[in-house]
C-alpha cells in the first residue's frame, strides 16, 4: 500500500522531534522531502540523508516497499 505525505512526516518526526520537515507528493509512491535539524551538525550529506533513510524503518527496501522514490534535502540550521 503506498506511504502518505502525514505518514513520511511522522517517520521523520519520531527520529527528528526537533527538525523542520517539509514533505511533497500526493501520489503516496514519489515524494520529496527536506530535513533541517541540528544534530545534522558535523555530518556530511551522505551521512545525513543515511540517518533519515534510518529513520524510515525499510519503508523503502525491497520490492514490497511502500515508497518508490524519496528525493531528499537534509541540512543543519543556519
Amino acid at each position: 500500500m503506498p506511504m502518505q505525505a502525514h505518514e513520511l512526516e511522522e517517520l521523520i518526526r519520531a527520529a527528528f522531534p526537533d527538525a523542520e520537515i517539509t514533505v511533497q507528493g500526493e501520489d503516496g509512491v514519489h515524494m520529496a522531502a527536506m530535513v533541517i535539524d541540528p544534530s545534522f551538525k558535523g555530518m556530511n550529506r551522505v551521512q545525513q540523508q543515511r540517518a533519515v533513510y534510518a529513520a524510515l524503518k525499510g519503508k523503502m527496501d525491497g520490492p514490497n516497499g511502500e515508497l518508490h522514490a524519496l528525493a531528499l534535502t537534509t541540512k543543519a540550521p543556519g
